[in-house]
């Protein structure tokens, strides 16, 4: 049975999602508790990727010359953990987010430029080639 959560613990739980989704920039305390949110989730992911480095490293010393072989599912799992480990800060998902658009993964877009539709890439590129022979460019 899980022990439970005391106050102290509670009271510094984010309420909020790490995202700026639905926030508004002119409520300041909602703002600053989804800024928050992210650079404590940024910092979960950075503790988790130790924790599993750690582990890897036991393994390695305890296992040695076999460490290939019985380690290979810790080493798969850190170097997923690697991916997210990075705390990135909130400024760029702050000032370059979309409200409702999404990439592929699920998560919430955070450059304009990804979404390009293909057509206005090939006008684009069909413009500067006619340019470019044209000796214009």
């Amino acid at each position: 049975m899980p022990t439970p959560e005391s106050e102290a613990f509670l009271a510094k739980k984010p309420t909020v999602p790490p995202t700026f989704d639905g926030v508004d920039y002119n409520d300041t305390p909602r703002l600053k508790a989804a800024q928050d949110a992210i650079i404590k989730e940024q910092w979960v992911q950075s503790m988790m990727a130790r924790l599993v480095r750690q582990e890897l490293a036991k393994c390695y010393n305890r296992e040695g010359v076999n460490h290939l072989e019985k380690c290979g599912q810790l080493r798969e799992r850190y170097f997923q953990a690697l991916k997210d480990s990075k705390i990135k800060g909130y400024l760029f998902q702050q000032q370059n987010y979309i409200p409702g658009q999404e990439d592929p993964s699920g998560q919430d877009q955070v450059a304009a430029g990804v979404t390009q539709p293909e057509g206005q890439i090939a006008t684009v590129s069909a413009e500067v080639a006619k340019e470019r022979d044209d000796g214009r460019v």
